[in-house]
Parts: structure tokens; sequence; C-alpha cells
């Protein structure tokens, strides 16, 4: 029997641009790109060169720090191009896609390996980094037994794909197996967490050794952080893993064929696109394909991931590592003359600014124009009713900023990622950037740890 977990603190951006539930076939890709910004706190050193010839599940580049953490090309193909930013720090390694030849990894039984077994297997095929730690929100250490992994099979993300109709379009049946490999990764249980309604999906229904969790609420009731902190809190010196449900089955997939295969389902959403769709795509892949013929008029900008916490890129850029959806919202850069004094029937707004608060609509058409500028931090008491944690929000910003690392333990730095503050974000009259804020704290303590 699963518990059920409400939540009243949240909010739901209700952005018009939903996909249907359509998936479209897979569109040829013949450009991948693996970006270091999607795996914070690495310090990357690479394997390879431009030119080198590589096959899907070649090494790219291992974590310097933890050599045995690899990452590896998703194609075979060879590497065009090793992009630097600033300082010639790395920022992409780009991906030619020739052939289809795959590494073979060996299948195996995760009942039948050791703890030691498994975890060669995904350092070695390069799966290892799909597996996450609180605290800190980084690839998990692999020399640390996790307390429990946490796993969220629904998202309530601002145009979040429906979960179960993405589970329903993958093939094979490698979700048990998956589980299998993380029960022998931890000493404690696996947990899923389901929205109120449960899952239409028999595979989910029927797994065995996993604790079922229910979660009925607004955004961000499908963020794991939130879940972890209502189903089992992690204090200091506590290590707990979470892996994306669709990752389980690329897990699964590596012991029950032998190759490092993580092709996804996404959604293409958002009021900047004509044809809405899902659409079958492999990390790494260019969305070019999906995005030609397809943007709306005007500029748009194009997101990896949802509009609260995803990243921006180019309309030939790579799609992000850990994301489910791209989102494409038109670009807001124009001057509203007295915005602020307009009834605003058509505005979406948290606060009791506009007409639409009290005639609310089904769903809002928005783009990316602040309606405000940046100003000095206000403390407005709000960031706890979007917020469904234990936590004093203000009260930790305000420890990072100052720097103060035990007060930073004592107000929850442990259990937060920048995701779970990202309503914060939306909501700030300041528009301060608290996510980055966030981050800057979690990297403070990862350097005083170490």
């Amino acid at each position: 029997m699963s518990t059920l977990i409400r939540l009243r603190k949240g909010l739901n951006i209700r952005l018009t641009g939903r996909a249907e539930k359509i998936l479209l076939p897979e569109t040829p890709v013949t450009r991948f790109g693996i970006r270091f910004a999607d795996f914070p706190g690495l310090v990357a050193r690479l394997e390879v060169k431009e030119g080198t010839e590589v096959r899907a599940g070649s090494v790219l580049f291992h974590d310097k720090s933890f050599p045995e953490i690899k990452f590896v090309s998703p194609v075979s193909g060879v590497v065009r191009e090793i992009i630097r930013g600033e300082k010639r720090v790395l920022t992409e390694v780009v991906i030619d896609q020739e052939g289809k030849e795959k590494i073979d990894f060996g299948t195996a039984d995760p009942l039948t390996l050791t703890r030691e077994e498994v975890t060669a297997r995904l350092l070695s095929s390069g799966m290892w980094p799909v597996l996450r730690q609180r605290p800190y929100h980084i690839v998990a250490r692999p020399g640390v037994v996790p307390r429990a992994v946490f796993i969220s099979a629904f998202d309530t993300a601002p145009l979040a794909p429906d979960m179960d109709f993405v589970m329903s379009n993958i093939h094979g049946n490698h979700l048990q197996t998956g589980i299998n490999a993380l029960l022998r990764l931890t000493d404690g249980k696996v947990h899923m967490s389901l929205d109120a309604e449960g899952t239409r999906v028999a595979e989910i229904r029927n797994l065995k050794d996993v604790e079922f969790h229910r979660f009925a609420g607004p955004h961000p009731a499908g963020n794991v952080g939130v879940q972890i902190h209502h189903i089992e809190p992690v204090s200091k010196g506590e290590v707990v893993w979470t892996v994306d449900l669709q990752d389980v089955v690329a897990i699964g997939r590596l012991f029950d064929t032998g190759y490092h295969d993580r092709e996804r389902v996404i959604a293409l959403t958002g009021p900047g696109i004509m044809n809405r769709k899902y659409h079958r795509i492999r990390p790494g892949a260019s969305v070019s394909g999906l995005l030609k013929s397809n943007l709306g008029e005007g500029r748009q900008r194009i997101i990896s991931g949802n509009v609260l916490t995803g990243k921006i890129i180019s309309p030939e850029g790579s799609f992000g590592f850990y994301d489910n959806m791209v989102t494409v919202l038109p670009e807001g850069d124009y001057h509203e003359l007295f915005g602020w004094a307009t009834p605003g029937l058509k505005k979406f707004s948290y606060w009791r600014a506009f007409v639409s608060k009290m005639l609310p609509r089904k769903e809002y058409a928005m783009d990316t124009n602040f309606h405000g500028g940046h100003r000095a931090f206000v403390i407005t008491g709000h960031y706890e009713n979007v917020l469904p944690m234990d936590i004093y929000p203000v009260h930790l910003l305000k420890a990072i900023m100052a720097g103060d690392i035990e007060l930073m333990e004592n107000l929850g730095i442990y259990e937060v990622a920048e995701e779970d503050f990202a309503l914060c974000e939306y909501i700030d009259p300041s528009k301060t950037e608290i996510q980055e804020i966030i981050r800057s704290g979690i990297n403070m303590m990862i350097k005083e740890m170490n």
C-alpha cells in the first residue's frame, strides 16, 4: 500500500503550449554534443582530441577528481570539435555521427552480481553519471553506499511530459532490471514517487522490491528533492541517490542488452512551437531537426528543459544530459509602457496585481519578458508559500550570501538543489538569480568539505 502525501504549498504556472500525446518517428540527427555545464562540480580531463574516431560507449572524458567516473559518446562517429569558453574552459565536445557501431559491455543479471560488480559495470560503460546524489545534486561518488535511492515517476514543471505516456512508448521491458541494479547499490530501499492518482503503466505497477509513495499538490510536488524531504530527509553525514525514471530503464537496458543506450522520449513544448508532439532522441543530439520549420514567428528562446530550470541553447544546440523536454518561448524583448497599470486580463501572475487573479484563465501565453528590472533583495515573506519544505528560504539565501557555513548547514543546505528554489526565483519581485545563489552555496559546501 503506497502512502499519500498532500502538499499545499507551491504554484502551477499555467503556460500554454503542452505537447499532444502523439509520438513522432525519430528525427535523423548527425550532430551530437556533450555539454560540461550539465555536470556541476565536474573538472574534466579529455581522453579524445579533434578527429578521434569513437564508438557508442567510447570514453570522451573523465572526472579529474574521480577518474573512474567516465563520460562516453552516445553515438559512433568522429570528434568534430572541442569547444572552449573563457580562459579556455571546456564547454562541449561535438561529435559527427557516422555509422551505428556500439561497444558491447556484455549482458548480466544484476541479482547475481555483487555491489562492486554492478558498480564496475556502470562505471566502465559510462552509465554511472545518471546517478546523482543529495547532498549537493552532483554525480554520485562511487565509494559511497547511499542510504536509499529515490525516483520520481511524474513531473509537475510547466508543460512537463506525461510520464505515463512516455513510459508506455519506451522499447523493451528493462525497468525491473534497472531497479534490481539499484537495489544492489544501496543497503536501504528504492523509493518511487507517483502522482496522487497512481500510474496507468502496468510495468510500473508490477515492479517488485520498490516502495511507492503518492504525492498530491502543485509544483514542485514532482521534484525529487521535495519528495525526499517528505519521505526521509537528508541529514548531515547522510547520502541518498536520485535517478531519472527513463535512466532507470537505460540502466536495465545496459544489463539486458550489453549496450550503452540512453534513448529518451521527450516533449517538444511551448507557445513558440507550432507542432507540439513527443519525439525520440538521445541526450546530446542537436535539436535542429525538431525545430526545422516548426518555430513561431519572431525571435524565439529555445530551452533544453523546462522554463524554470532549463538551459538556453541555440537552434542547433545540444539536448541536455538529464532533460526530458524542449521548451520554446517568444523573446520578450519589448518595453511595456505602464504595464503595471493595465488590467492584465491575459497575464498570469502570482501576485494580486492583475484582474486575472480574480478571473483566472485555463492557460496563458507567456514570453520571456521580465516585466520589471533588477532591484535590491526585498524580503516579502512569500517564498515560503511556494517551497513545500521545512526550510526558511530567505535565511538560507542570506547565509549563503554571507558565506556562513555553519548557518547554511543548520538551515538545510544538504537537502536542497537549484530546482527546488525555481519558484522562489519566479515570484521574486527583485528579479534575483536565486538558483545561482543556491548553486554557489552548494559549491561552497563542496569546497569546505574537501
